[in-house]
């Protein structure tokens, strides 16, 4: 197979729009938090993209995409044929089956990987140690993202049996989510949570996010079909579809339990289905997705009020829309899945598929969740006992941007210096100097 025009421009495309999903979480998870922490919150997420960007160019595609068949590490981790991505720049020209070069399926690989790793801040928001932040995305990225997309996706174990995720409810939603409930457990609760409003301070820089997420989330599903064909116009649409009854949905259920349908939460019911329809959009049809998006939107609504029940700290809801959202679509293609274009593939329950398929939709979130949970627990005490994780108290409470980055979101104080000048008239007076 030739390198394909059109498959390439279009992987190019989808590789960019995926990419901008991380700046889209920075405004989405910087308007949910609270204003004298919103440019740590964003930080988080371009420190994610500058650290794995590197680890994968290092030694990250390698361990996920390439075979180490003579050992029996092969099934859990791959090997070393790729270390710096020199083999794929050798072979860039050459036939590698996909109608496009290597290369520019591993681009499209890495920014997967760096919104996995960016999506786990959202947990830790307000409290987190920029520089252990740092380390820990360097550390599990290794320990934790690459061999898990070896699993699914490369000739892992869980790929062997016969898993389905088309774009990451496993690889990423409950990956992420998993590890965001365990370093959230590491981490701590935030000063004064459950005691004081803690409430987002900018809801439009949530919607902004939102729709960018949104936006982007077309490329990190349709793309997954590496081509340009039926499977990857089903996988387009099925996302729209599914994120509209979302989006929807949790204001169904806002309306009719807190009386009031709002903006923060049309924007986390759009992420819900996005998440959710993500293992599925390429594998059922479009009235299945539509089942899928209710279901995420719905249940996701009432599983973020867990973390109170339950008395763990997610600040802006990790586990309850990514994890949870992650199970109900990997779930849902062990009843759903026809496979309208992929004849080959083992359907779900409800299209006589039998139990098997759906024993392994069940397998696939309890083994990656269980390694993602234990594993980033583990990562984490040790980066808490070594260079601490948690800022001091005091510097908390004051706000991380000013403590920690030396700056603020909004210079409310300054903006006037010297007078506001009036178009109908000369210099007003200056007002008073606010302390923001």
């Amino acid at each position: 197979m030739k390198i394909d025009g059109g498959t390439t421009a279009w992987m190019i495309v989808a590789t960019a729009m995926v990419l901008l999903m991380t700046p889209g979480l920075a405004f989405f998870y910087g308007g949910m938090t609270r204003a004298k922490s919103v440019l740590n919150m964003m930080m988080m997420s371009f420190g994610a993209i500058i650290t794995v960007s590197i680890t994968w160019m290092l030694f990250g595609h390698s361990l996920a995409f390439t075979d180490n068949p003579s050992s029996a590490l092969n099934n859990f981790v791959g090997g070393f044929d790729a270390l710096g991505l020199q083999s794929l720049v050798d072979t860039a020209t050459k036939d590698d089956g996909t109608g496009m070069p290597s290369l520019i399926f591993s681009a499209f690989q890495m920014t997967f990987a760096i919104i996995t790793v960016a999506l786990i801040s959202g947990a830790i928001a307000d409290r987190a140690k920029f520089g252990a932040w740092i380390l820990f995305t360097v550390v599990w990225a290794t320990v934790v993202y690459f061999p898990v997309a070896h699993w699914v996706w490369g000739t892992g174990w869980l790929n062997t049996m016969g898993i389905e995720d088309f774009a990451g409810g496993t690889v990423v939603h409950i990956n992420a989510g998993a590890a965001a409930l365990a370093l959230a457990l590491v981490i701590g609760k935030r000063q004064g949570w459950r005691k004081e409003p803690m409430r987002p301070h900018n809801l439009t820089l949530v919607l902004l996010g939102a729709g960018l997420l949104w936006f982007g989330w077309f490329g990190f599903n349709a793309g997954s079909e590496l081509a340009v064909d039926g499977t990857a116009a089903l996988a387009f649409l099925n996302t729209q579809v599914a994120t509209a009854v979302a989006a929807g949905a949790w204001l169904v259920v806002e309306k009719l339990r807190d009386g009031h349908a709002t903006s923060l939460g049309v924007a986390s019911g759009a992420v819900a289905g996005l998440v959710a329809i993500t293992p599925a959009c390429g594998f059922v049809d479009p009235w299945a997705a539509m089942v899928i998006g209710l279901l995420a939107g719905a249940i996701c609504a009432f599983a973020v009020g867990l973390k109170y029940k339950l008395g763990y700290d997610d600040s802006l809801d990790v586990v309850g829309v990514h994890l949870v959202g992650g199970v109900i679509g990997a779930v849902a293609l062990g009843f759903l899945a026809a496979y309208p274009f992929l004849d080959q593939q083992s359907e779900g329950l409800f299209y006589g598929g039998g139990f098997g398929q759906l024993g392994l939709q069940v397998l696939g979130p309890i083994a990656v969740g269980g390694y993602s949970f234990v594993l980033t627990w583990i990562i984490g005490k040790i980066i808490d006992k070594t260079v601490g994780f948690r800022v001091p108290a005091e510097n908390e409470v004051t706000g991380i941007d000013v403590t920690t980055h030396a700056e603020t979101g909004y210079d409310l104080g300054t903006v006037y210096a010297s007078g506001v000048a009036s178009s109908n008239g000369p210099t007003a007076p200056a007002p008073k100097k606010v302390d923001a």
